[in-house]
């Protein structure tokens, strides 16, 4: 029987695991690199061990150091999360050399699936070699693992070789294997997959579809089970497809075959050897505890006959710490609070007070609903994301909110190309027009606010001034005999916490809360701007700042000051939270000045370069 597990990850999944490891009985060790050193996987567990690194980036990647943890701290069973080193087949057999239980599948099941190139050859397909015009568009992918790291999108011949070295190096970073390849890619299907679970005595279960089409660079950020719209032939072809896909390999607890649906027709992408991060779908929808199962099917246990029945749907949205608008650019900063309302289930890897870095991926949790159909179960995550307190950096909620609520999406008419067509819309600022109004007259509540709004004769009214999604607005309000009044509304009531405005007989509630010079009313992100800008934050027109803290991984070859540069040109490279970001020439002209070099650290708003427009 298993006591104790060492969870050779950070963050969600950690987290995650170790909530059923408690429900079990099952004591807990952490890992945890010394950027991770008070996150909330290592608060939570029984035990922590400290992992020396050349870099937080790859700390979690020394597996020969994770097996010495475990062996020092007593664990006698090793669970690997997803990402970092779970699929990796040589973590596998030194967690087992060691004499520890590995939850997951045989490390020769990992070498046969896990690299996607070996997986494709196993279900009779192969990657492109001699990559042709003909060919385009194609698809560069990092063969030892997923999550959108090392993936590249190649429309132009001649911009291959530069993607295959871009993916090559994120590859490297997130699992360190820089081995890539390339298939055709197919414009516009849907992201359909089907969780498996095996056991030691020839049970595989199918557990039904998942179906994950809306995606950003390549990474999921809303799923749902079961996937809609599929024939019952086509469910049932998936289902025998991804079976046949275990039996291959021998394959042994759980993992997810992935496929493409396009014009009614599966075509096989990958099988990941691991749990998924939308695993949470499948267990509301079969009321079932995978990571338990897991658990058990490492212990020897046998799975009992059929998969228990489905039932209703269930959608998952990812919340990220990241920017939509601003080409889904990490944010990083303290996290203040972050609360759902209650029928929602959250799994997250922070809490409140945390500081989100740039070290690893921007997810900050996932949320997920589940009702007996699926138009419940959306509108009921889109509104529960809606009224979430999510206090910090931005985050992608707003965009999940209107995603859920798309016609596109409610309809079930979805595909991978979603955000290509549907973006600009959906990132278009909408914000409350009275959240400005709301935020001030809180801050003129306060005794401060009071006194600064003292007047013993009639004056002008106080003037506040924010910063709404790149957009100033300024509000004016009065203090007057009988309380705070700003026209074109009543004022009902006014606090530090809580303001309601009457307009046209409508009475509006504002639940309001301040962080230094960052305000949030209700789902609304401000900043206070000073009453007199400071002149020497000013930069010259067509600089370059960097949009978040992050490396320099490179810069154009060849690229020098007086350099010649076309509109939308990559200059340079900044990676960030494991991702390499672009960042372009904002136009036409001549380079001015250039102040990035590789490997210099950078804060958000450093100067990179100058481009100065012809």
């Amino acid at each position: 029987m298993i006591a104790s597990v060492l969870v050779a990850n950070r963050g969600e999944i950690a987290c995650r695991v170790f909530r059923t490891c408690r429900e079990a009985g099952i004591r807990t060790v952490a890992v945890h690199s010394d950027a991770d050193e008070n996150a909330l996987h290592v608060r939570v567990a029984d035990a922590a061990v400290r992992l020396p690194g050349a870099s937080p980036a790859d700390t979690y990647l020394r597996g020969e150091l994770i097996v010495k943890a475990a062996v020092a701290a007593g664990a006698d069973a090793v669970h690997p999360g997803y990402g970092f080193l779970s699929e990796n087949a040589d973590f596998a057999r030194a967690v087992r050399d060691a004499g520890l239980v590995w939850i997951g599948p045989p490390p020769e099941a990992i070498e046969e699936m896990a690299s996607k190139t070996r997986a494709k050859e196993l279900m009779g397909l192969a990657p492109l070699t001699d990559v042709t015009a003909a060919d385009l568009p194609v698809l560069v992918k990092a063969a030892a693992g997923g999550g959108g790291r090392g993936m590249r999108v190649v429309r132009d011949l001649a911009d291959l070789d530069a993607e295959l070295t871009a993916a090559r190096a994120e590859a490297a970073s997130a699992f360190g294997d820089g081995e890539v390849f390339v298939e055709p890619y197919l414009e516009n299907g849907r992201h359909v997959e089907v969780q498996i679970l095996a056991d030691t005595h020839g049970t595989v279960w199918a557990l039904g579809t998942r179906d994950c089409s809306l995606q950003r660079r390549h990474q999921k950020v809303i799923e749902e089970a079961p996937a809609p719209g599929l024939s019952p032939g086509l469910t049932a072809e998936l289902h025998d497809l991804a079976v046949r896909a275990a039996r291959a390999v021998d394959y042994v607890g759980a993992g997810t075959v992935e496929f493409l649906v396009a014009d009614g027709r599966a075509h096989f992408l990958e099988m990941n050897t691991r749990l998924q991060v939308e695993h949470p779908v499948t267990e509301a929808v079969f009321g079932i505890d995978l990571v338990a199962l897991q658990l058990g099917i490492a212990e020897g246990q046998a799975l009992e006959g059929d998969p228990p029945p489905p039932r209703g749907h269930a959608v998952e949205a990812r919340l990220y710490a990241e920017d939509p608008s601003r080409g889904w650019a990490p944010q990083t900063g303290r996290l203040h609070r972050l609360t759902v309302p209650d029928g929602i289930r959250l799994d997250t890897g922070c809490t409140d007070g945390d500081d989100i870095g740039v070290h690893y991926d921007p997810m900050l949790a996932k949320a997920v609903a589940h009702a007996p159909t699926r138009a419940e179960a959306v509108r009921r995550l889109a509104g529960a994301l809606e009224r979430a307190a999510i206090h910090g950096p931005v985050t992608n909620r707003d965009l999940l909110v209107r995603s859920l609520r798309h016609e596109e999406f409610t309809s079930g008419r979805m595909d991978t190309g979603f955000y290509d067509r549907h973006l600009t819309g959906l990132t278009r600022p909408a914000p409350d027009p009275l959240a400005p109004l709301a935020a001030a007259l809180a801050d003129a509540s306060t005794r401060a606010g009071r006194f600064g709004g003292w007047r013993n004769l009639p004056s002008g009214p106080q003037v506040k001034r924010y910063a709404v999604d790149g957009e100033e607005v300024e509000v004016r309000y009065r203090h007057t005999r009988t309380g705070l009044a700003a026209d074109g509304v009543r004022v009902v009531h006014a606090d530090a916490g809580r303001v309601v405005l009457e307009t046209d007989g409508v009475q509006r509630r504002f639940a309001v809360a301040r962080y230094g010079d960052q305000v949030h009313v209700d789902a609304t992100r401000l900043t206070a701007l000073p009453r007199f800008p400071d002149p020497t934050t000013q930069h010259a027109p067509g600089s370059l700042l960097a949009p978040m803290p992050g490396t320099v991984v490179r810069v154009a070859e060849g690229l020098t000051e007086g350099t010649t540069v076309q509109a939308g040109q990559p200059l340079l490279w900044l990676e960030a939270m494991k991702m390499e970001h672009r960042i372009t020439a904002p136009a036409t002209g001549t380079l001015a000045a250039l102040n990035a070099v590789p490997g210099q650290q950078v804060t958000v708003g450093s100067l990179l370069a100058v481009v100065q427009a012809s």
